[in-house]
């Protein structure tokens, strides 16, 4: 057995040796230079480009459906594309909606460089907006179409309801803003609902909570659309003075109430008629409540945004740091949390992040004095808004919440009598 263990070593010696000799060790100082390796990756310029192009191409589709045509079909296989391609295949990722954080941090932090990409992205819808009302909405947005196809159902909700729902993406849009000038985060990325259902995984309360608007939005029209999304409550500006508004019917209104019905996102203004007529004395009286309310909204909106600065300041990272820092040189623990590791691993001193944080309070206070003006200005416009009463003969479009979705004028017997061809 020895003999054969033997003989079995030398053969295995032999064997290394003459592999050794066969493939020597490289020459290291022979100055051979390794060739450089190239790896594809995907063209994400051109990506870009078919994005913008889809885009342009997507909205002038459906302003023509609206204004032209006055046709819902072509807005229904402009959705189904935007779910396609937008939605499913870019991963919800070319998002006009957090391009607001973009644009707003660029306005305030000359060192961020901003693609033009997402400055297009932002500014194109606003653009067709100002110009044909809220096309974007209509279709193009994926997150829009993805609510319009599996809606089937239009339960009305109570204007009480609606209207203060209706104040939250004002809010929204406003504290995003805030978190965006002041480096802390983009919110509208980090609390999206539908990205985890567009890219099939990721954070399980998210996803779970866009699951619950789709299907809310099976029996009520675009719950995201119209009580969370801040991109809209922007677009809502600019459609309100559009230049070519959407028409119910060219003919005269009958008044059958069908097309407010029909509307899923109730942007159909029913007749009001104002028969008792208001005395002058009783006018001005009601303007200078008006003058009254908004400052006093307003400026309690700013105080208590102001008063809230350092609690809403610990949503930056940098603040919450020192927090546990100040925590930990309190009442020392033995087992530190990642963050606290990282910081004292590094070197970090205290008086360097005292300065971060003191600036980040600065900057929420400054800030968020603003934002609270804001919130408090759009609370005091919606109360004078449920106060005013305009006189109107027939059913007409609000241009502000009308998503341009077309379904309304399918139910308007005035259309049915008047064919385009006609017109």
């Amino acid at each position: 057995m020895k003999k054969r263990l033997s003989t079995g070593i030398l053969l295995a010696s032999g064997w290394i040796a003459n592999a050794q000799n066969r493939f020597p060790k490289p020459d290291f100082e022979s100055g051979y230079q390794y060739p450089d390796h190239y790896y594809p990756v995907p063209n994400e310029t051109l990506w870009t480009a078919i994005d913008i192009l889809l885009l342009v191409v997507m909205m002038s589709i459906v302003a023509w459906a609206v204004l032209k045509q006055r046709k819902r079909t072509p807005i229904i296989l402009v959705s189904i594309l935007s779910v396609a391609y937008f939605g499913f295949f870019r991963s919800g990722c070319v998002c006009s909606i957090g391009a607001i954080q973009n644009v707003s941090l660029a306005l305030v932090d000359p060192g961020y460089v901003m693609p033009v990409s997402v400055l297009l992205f932002f500014i194109l819808p606003v653009i067709f907006a100002f110009l044909f009302g809220r096309v974007f909405c209509a279709g193009v947005c994926p997150f829009g179409a993805l609510q319009e196809l599996v809606n089937v159902k239009n339960y009305r909700l109570s204007k009480a309801l609606t209207t203060v729902l209706g104040m939250i993406p004002w809010i929204y849009l406003i504290l995003a803003i805030l978190y965006a000038v002041t480096r802390s985060s983009f919110i509208i990325c980090r609390f999206d609902p539908f990205i985890g259902i567009f890219r099939l995984g990721g954070d399980i309360g998210l996803i779970t909570f866009g699951v619950l608007l789709l299907i809310a939005a099976i029996f009520t029209g675009r719950p995201f659309c119209r009580f969370l999304c801040p991109y809209g409550a922007l677009l809502s500006l600019f459609s309100r003075v559009s230049i070519w508004k959407p028409r119910l019917t060219q003919q005269t209104c009958i008044n059958c109430e069908l097309c407010h019905n029909a509307c899923p996102v109730d942007a159909i203004m029913p007749p009001y008629e104002n028969k008792v007529k208001e005395s002058r004395p009783e006018g001005v009286r009601r303007i200078v409540k008006y003058f009254i309310i908004l400052p006093v909204m307003t400026i309690a909106g700013a105080l208590l945004m102001r008063m809230a600065s350092d609690e809403l300041s610990r949503g930056n990272k940098d603040v919450r740091l020192y927090d546990m820092v100040i925590e930990q040189e309190t009442n020392p623990q033995d087992i530190l949390s990642l963050d606290l590791e990282a910081f004292y691993g590094q070197g970090g001193t205290m008086e360097a992040l005292t300065e971060k944080a003191e600036y980040i309070q600065a900057a929420f206070k400054q800030y968020g004095t603003i934002a609270g003006a804001f919130i408090g200005l759009v609370i005091g416009l919606t109360l004078i808004n449920l106060s005013v009463k305009r006189t109107r003969k027939t059913y007409a479009i609000n241009e502000a919440t009308c998503v341009s979705c077309a379904r309304c004028f399918s139910y308007c017997p005035q259309n049915q009598s008047c064919p385009m061809k006609k017109r």
